[in-house]
């Protein structure tokens, strides 16, 4: 769950600026005309068997992927947002060096999650330098998109190409491209020095998330074009000031909350942070939030958002993408006492159910040193996760955090629904065990959320195992089949850093339960093994 605590901006919702130029680059250099530059973010992992939130999706199961209840609703359907994609013939992208052509390819799928109505087709410009019918057709598609994206286009013949064919085209976007490539943004040129504000908002906005180098990041960079300059964005639509409603709502009713909040420095801080995050970008809301938590931080969002809702807000957990759950375990079908058991994971044997090996959320699955605590309640059907992780707050600091969960069956086994109070605002959650391997030396769980009075919705996954290594190449196969159910590719995942773990805080209440169905037994060669 991310928040941003201050009214936000109108459309469109961006981060504090920095200096531009006419190219789009990470916000550490000038904007220039085309693109942004290229920061490259180390590798994590030189295989493709280790990033940090889990997902790999193909063709073969878009429909399963995109499955949704039918709408009942008849209204008009709008016109589709049409984009067009040119990426530089082989070139390959920082994402654990996969073609720019594939991870383009992957952001169009991904953009049908949040409207069905955005198409974006992907070409590499070895067609530009063609003459057959393949080029004629590129250019009437040009003819009729509502943005170009190029990325990493550096040939000469393409770069003179792109300035030709694309003067009518009201948004262009470049990334990392030739430097004689112009941003357009609303029909102008985007130029160093450029006075308009929005404009300039949507440049920073857009070059801060693309320096990030994920998936989530490149699909959000779009987004926030097209909410700007060809139609509102359902998910960005709710982060929209309310004018003065909003700082009368909070002086009316948080008065003594703001106070305590302003004079605390720690709390104070965190309102800085946030006011300098687009109120959508919740990798920079959720890193704030998790430096300077403080129970004053606590007390005045309890109050502004989610007891008054003075922002406003409304958001509400994402339908997509559908991820079916595992419906059997060691060859007997699942019910809902073992898909729990299967949560509860190790502890027992271990202090802690699972850590994390990877994930796939930018804002909430890169943190190192992640813990899980899965365990039933006294209560007969109560049921607790207590996540455990360590946080380098912006000051350099590096600080364990812990939250609560609420835990209730879904309809089918191997569902949960799951909430929880951080800092002030309750995020819902719905989670699905995807699969775990019979010996449970891994597991993969996915995740849609969202945090109503903030106007934050999210989806993830994280890849588990016993002791927060990567699973083994012989699991690499089932694996794959249960990344492709989620939607997301290999290279997408995060490995979180579980080199420096010392002292967590872990340890749950006494009197709580743990298996019902599954026993937990040492093996010499294994980690642990299971018993049923």
């Amino acid at each position: 769950m991310a928040i941003s605590l201050k009214a936000p901006y109108s459309l469109p919702v961006t981060r504090a600026s920095a200096h531009f130029s006419n190219r789009f680059i990470t916000s550490r250099a000038t904007f220039s005309p085309v693109n942004f530059h290229r920061k490259l973010r180390t590798s994590i992992d030189d295989t493709n068997f280790s990033r940090r939130r889990v997902g790999l999706r193909a063709r073969t199961i878009v429909q399963s992927v995109l499955e949704t209840e039918k709408s009942t609703k008849t209204e008009k359907p709008e016109s589709p947002v049409r984009m067009v994609a040119l990426v530089g013939k082989g070139e390959v992208s920082p994402l654990k060096s996969t073609s720019w052509h594939e991870v383009m390819l992957h952001t169009a799928r991904r953009l049908k999650w949040v409207d069905e109505g955005y198409e974006m087709l992907v070409f590499d410009d070895e067609i530009l330098r063609s003459s057959d019918q393949r080029a004629m057709n590129l250019k009437q598609e040009m003819n009729q998109t509502d943005i170009l994206v190029v990325v990493a286009v550096t040939n000469s013949e393409s770069v003179k190409w792109i300035q030709t064919n694309s003067e009518n085209i009201k948004n262009v976007i470049c990334f990392e491209s030739s430097p004689e490539l112009m941003n357009r943004l609303g029909g102008t040129d985007f130029r160093s020095g450029n006075k308009d504000n929005e404009a300039t908002e949507v440049v920073k906005t857009v070059g801060d998330a693309w320096e990030r180098r994920n998936s989530d990041d490149i699909r959000f960079c779009l987004l926030v074009i097209i909410n700007a300059y060809v139609r509102p964005v359902p998910v960005l639509q709710n982060l929209r000031s309310k004018g003065f409603s909003t700082l009368g709502c909070m002086v009316k009713n948080c008065g003594p909350q703001i106070l305590n909040c302003l004079l605390d420095p720690n709390c104070r801080k965190a309102l800085q942070c946030l006011n300098k995050c687009s109120p959508v970008d919740q990798v920079c809301s959720y890193r704030c939030i998790a430096s300077y938590e403080s129970p004053y931080f606590e007390a005045f969002s309890l109050c502004v958002l989610q007891k008054h809702n003075c922002l406003e807000l409304d958001a509400k957990i994402p339908d997509k993408p559908y991820v079916p759950p595992m419906t059997s375990f060691r060859g007997k079908e699942l019910c809902h006492e073992t898909a729990e058991d299967l949560f509860v994971g190790w502890l027992g044997d271990l202090d802690w159910s699972w850590r994390v090996a990877a994930g796939q959320n930018p804002a909430y699955d890169q943190f190192p040193c992640q813990y899980q605590l899965f365990y039933r309640g006294k209560g007969k059907s109560s049921f607790w996760y207590e996540p455990v992780f360590q946080v380098r707050t912006l000051e350099g600091n590096l600080v364990w955090r812990r939250r609560r969960y609420s835990v209730k069956r879904g309809k089918t086994p191997a569902t949960f629904r799951l909430s929880v109070l951080d800092n002030g605002v309750v995020s819902n959650e719905f989670w699905t065990i995807v699969d775990v391997s019979d010996d449970l030396s891994w597991g993969l769980f996915h995740y849609n959320g969202a945090a109503r009075v903030a106007g934050q919705s999210y989806t993830g996954a994280v890849l588990v195992t016993p002791d927060g290594s990567y699973p083994a190449e012989k699991e690499r196969e089932r694996l794959q089949s249960a990344l492709e159910k989620c939607g997301i590719k290999e290279w997408e995942l995060f490995a979180v850093d579980n080199c420096s773990c010392e002292n967590p805080p872990l340890g749950i209440p006494e009197g709580s339960r743990l298996h019902s169905k599954i026993g937990i037994t040492k093996e010499p060669d294994l980690v642990q093994g299971i018993e049923m």
